[in-house]
């Protein structure tokens, strides 16, 4: 691990202990896998990750040792090795009677009954008390840090990149599968960690589907296809969606896809911090509700983005998240008819100065 990596693990896990306060816990024990790599560097599948007021821990198994010392010099290793019992309580040491918060998105309910069953294993003095803590880092992860931001505009164009190759290549005949595997040897050929999700590739009315599975079904001549594709860099994401034509567009199209790349680019200029999710998505709404098709659009307006491909703040119609400078969010509403097809327009922007900067760059039909 860098010295800049070293720096940025200390100031998170120094944000974490200031949330241990809003939390009302005295530690945090962190699980979720993006979570524990935010917090400590640390990018095993398997440990967690306990941060206290004075120290901050990587428990896990001998298969990792090594990766700790290069990934997570900020934090202690605990050699997690054997049943939980015979590491818990040193992992434990020094919080009996404490609160210690665990990440109930996480835990599983046989996870749960584990932890509590070794806590209860412990002597009064040295037991903890285990209480719910949640979005405990995501809360933070939410407003992303100049190296976050840097590794996702790095994602974005190379996501833009690999759509670009796409269109570039999509033609009658060739399969919805042959396009989404175009994509990610593109992807994995020019620097991508992995795909962001499976890429999405629909054609014609497949693509009224908005989480198409693409289908070894050949794209036709005089049809829309819809291609939903992402990236992985340095761990973070990517997400863009086009919606392409072969060959000359027919009204029907052009009308729909007008409405869609409206609501999107309408969206994108007037939404501003201190909106909730919810104020957001109604902006793009209200112009597709108003041209007709609002009972076609069925999804949030948008996400945030980071470590996970879905991650806070949300845009959606139920969402209280306030959108905040630092926030990368997805602006993507759509219009499937069954039957007919789908249109769906996807940027990746960030907040900044109470407004949102467009990081995608791919073109979008005129």
């Amino acid at each position: 691990m860098t010295t800049d990596a070293t720096s940025t693990a200390a100031k998170r896990i120094e944000r974490t202990r200031v949330r241990l306060d809003e939390l009302g816990v005295d530690a945090l024990l962190v699980t979720t896998p993006s979570n524990r790599r935010w917090v400590s560097g640390f990018t095993g599948t398997a440990g967690v990750v306990l941060v206290t007021r004075d120290r901050a821990v990587v428990a896990t198994d001998s298969r990792y040792f090594e990766q700790v010392g290069v990934q997570a010099m900020a934090c202690t290793l605990l050699r997690a090795n054997g049943a939980m019992g015979e590491w818990v309580p040193e992992l434990l040491a020094g919080l009996g009677g404490k609160r210690v918060g665990f990440e109930p998105a996480d835990m599983t309910i046989a996870a749960y009954e584990e932890w509590t069953r070794e806590l209860g294993a412990l002597s009064g003095s040295d037991r903890p008390t285990f209480v719910a803590a949640p979005k405990a880092v995501e809360t933070l992860r939410a407003i992303k840090d100049a190296e976050e931001l840097d590794a996702l505009t790095r994602a974005v164009l190379l996501g833009d990149a690999a759509c670009e190759h796409a269109r570039a290549v999509a033609q009658p005949g060739m399969t919805e599968q042959a396009l989404a595997w175009e994509v990610q040897q593109y992807a994995l050929t020019h620097g991508a960690d992995d795909l962001s999700f499976p890429t999405i590739i629909a054609g014609g009315s497949w693509g009224a589907l908005p989480h198409a599975i693409p289908r070894a079904v050949a794209l036709e001549a005089g049809q829309g296809v819809v291609m939903d594709l992402g990236v992985r860099v340095d761990g973070y994401c990517s997400d863009l969606t086009r919606t392409i034509f072969l060959g000359s567009p027919d009204a029907q199209f052009r009308r729909i896809y007008d409405i869609v790349l409206t609501a999107q680019e309408t969206a994108e200029e007037r939404i501003e911090a201190g909106m909730t999710g919810q104020q957001a998505h109604e902006i793009a709404v209200t112009i597709i509700r108003e041209a007709g098709y609002g009972e076609y659009f069925g999804h949030g307006l948008g996400h945030g983005v980071g470590l996970d491909i879905h991650e806070a703040p949300r845009l959606g119609p139920r969402s209280e998240d306030v959108l905040q400078d630092g926030q990368v969010v997805t602006v993507e509403p759509g219009i499937y008819i069954p039957g007919w097809g789908g249109v769906r327009i996807e940027d990746q922007c960030v907040m900044e100065g109470g407004r949102l900067r467009r990081l995608s760059t791919a073109s979008k039909l005129n």
